[in-house]
């Protein structure tokens, strides 16, 4: 259904909900209670989450929202067809969404492009709403920080969509490094294969808006450009700075979870970025990064301190870090964790493989299994259990992944960090950067 929200009573309905305190969730739940959720983004990744959500059979979807109309025709038509949930309201602002439904849902998912996660998901937890959302978890280090307190002081239940941190394969990684079997950590290595998701800038001039896309929302918190077709929705925004994370937000929320999982890491002590300074337009991320980030040290590591190294667009570890079988070959994306006994590779979504082989042969494998990351967390808001990647552990996660995107812009500069000021202490240049502007109209208490 169109929005029949006008701006002004919407700005109206907002100033109002800004100015009143926090409503937490209250209710007790049954053994036959089924959780009543929103989806927010259901094209794409999006569609995914919402029958991953579904499937489980606990979940009844109260509404659905999207820009893209077409996005919400086929979510509704498979929510039907499928799942047997026809009596769904569409929407395609998540504002309007959130004030019309906030008494009839108990939780909502955000699965919307990266610009958006913590608005949205922000919103949701003042109105004492559960939530899941997508990698990174947001697009700031400083959003990252406030939507992890809001959860934690709110009480929600929450969860990052990093699926594979409850797959068999890093769950066995995680123990095998907390088990000692590589004895204490020196440092490890994370790369994904694959160059930049959108490249040459901002196109000149501007193509009619589709009729079934709201560009205003699509936009959203990020300053007003013309639409251009083919070149931010529905796929390629993830290569620009003002919507997107680059390689980085897709995938090292991904890759560098299972060390910060098992080292029990935090917030990192500093930065530094080896990237190509001529491609920097202000636009796009470029086409390979290597970053380096210190961390304090923990029970697990062998020092005060670790490195934890990211590398994409092609950059790999430095060859000679371990000694491979000739018939071995480092894989398209994953880890290289190496200890003081022993080393890992883990290829991302397989299982670990430790060197050297003659050394582990054999060994018993952890006796661990696969979980369902979504299940968890629906059990979770009715009350069953709790969440592995809530907000506390992937706010931290994607501050350090946000920290590398910023550091692009100071290639070559150790950039000093101290998270608990959440400022760098030797480049004051880089301070504006851990957070943004929001677009006028779009702002968001405790945000922006």
């Amino acid at each position: 259904m169109k929005s029949r929200l006008t701006r002004r009573s919407f700005l109206t309905a907002a100033a109002a909900s800004a100015a009143a305190p926090m409503i937490l969730p209250r209710r007790v739940w049954g053994a036959a209670d089924k959780l009543n959720h929103a989806c927010i983004g259901v094209g794409g990744m999006g569609g995914s989450d919402l029958v991953s959500i579904v499937r489980g059979g606990k979940v009844r979807i109260v509404a659905i929202c999207d820009v893209d109309e077409n996005n919400l025709k086929a979510a509704a038509k498979r929510l039907a067809e499928e799942y047997g949930q026809a009596d769904v309201r569409l929407y395609r602002d998540w504002r309007e969404l959130i004030e019309k439904e906030a008494d009839r849902i108990d939780s909502v998912n955000v699965s919307t492009p990266d610009h958006m996660h913590a608005p949205i998901a922000m919103s949701a937890i003042r109105r004492g709403k559960h939530v899941y959302c997508q990698k990174p978890l947001t697009h700031t280090v400083l959003e990252a920080r406030r939507l992890a307190q809001a959860a934690r002081r709110a009480g929600v239940v929450t969860q990052m969509g990093i699926q594979i941190h409850s797959d068999i394969a890093y769950r066995m990684a995680v123990r095998i490094i907390q088990d000692g079997l590589l004895g204490p950590i020196k440092e490890w290595h994370s790369w994904k294969d694959g160059g930049p998701f959108a490249t040459g800038g901002r196109p000149a001039g501007a193509d009619p808006v589709p009729p079934t896309l709201d560009w205003d929302a699509w936009v959203g918190v990020a300053p007003m450009r013309p639409y251009k077709e083919g070149t931010y929705h529905p796929f390629k925004w993830r290569g620009w700075l003002d919507f997107g994370s680059g390689m980085m937000g897709d995938f090292t929320c991904h890759i560098f979870d299972p060390p910060f999982t098992a080292m029990g890491l935090s917030h990192c002590l500093s930065v530094e970025t080896e990237t190509p300074a001529d491609e920097w337009n202000g636009e796009n991320y470029p086409s390979w990064q290597i970053h380096h980030f210190e961390f304090p040290g923990t029970r697990y590591t062998a020092g005060k301190t670790i490195l934890g190294h990211w590398y994409s667009g092609g950059k790999r570890p430095p060859e000679g870090l371990i000694e491979l079988p000739p018939e071995r070959k480092l894989p398209g994306a994953g880890s290289l964790i190496i200890g003081t006994e022993g080393a890992m590779v883990l290829p991302h979504w397989a299982g670990p493989q430790l060197y050297p082989m003659e050394k582990f042969r054999g060994y018993k494998r952890p006796d661990v299994k696969s979980l369902d990351h979504y299940q968890e967390w629906v059990n979770a808001c009715l009350g069953q259990g709790k969440t592995d990647a809530g907000f506390d552990y992937a706010g931290p996660l994607t501050e350090t992944t946000q920290l590398g995107n910023l550091s692009l812009r100071f290639p070559g500069k150790k950039l000093l960090w101290d998270a608990r000021s959440l400022r760098f202490t030797n480049a004051p240049e880089a301070n504006a950067f851990v957070h943004k502007d929001y677009r006028e109209g779009w702002r968001i208490r405790g945000l922006g």
